[in-house]
């Protein structure tokens, strides 16, 4: 990894790889995901396991 000194930063050359990578994924939704908190995440995560636990179960029932 290519690193150029500043006066008080260290800049990182970007990796191909990495930025490659970066265009297939929506930052904004990390972003906003971000702006929470812990608390708010976790409740989101349960919601979500809660809301896939029914998508399987409606599944078993066909």
């Amino acid at each position: 990894m290519d690193r150029r000194h500043t006066s008080d930063e260290i800049v990182f050359e970007p990796d191909p790889v990495i930025e490659a990578y970066k265009q297939d994924v929506d930052r904004t939704l990390l972003r906003e995901n971000l702006k929470l908190t812990p608390e708010q995440r976790l409740e989101k995560f349960v919601a979500f396991m809660a809301f896939l636990d029914g998508v399987r179960g409606a599944a078993r029932r066909r």
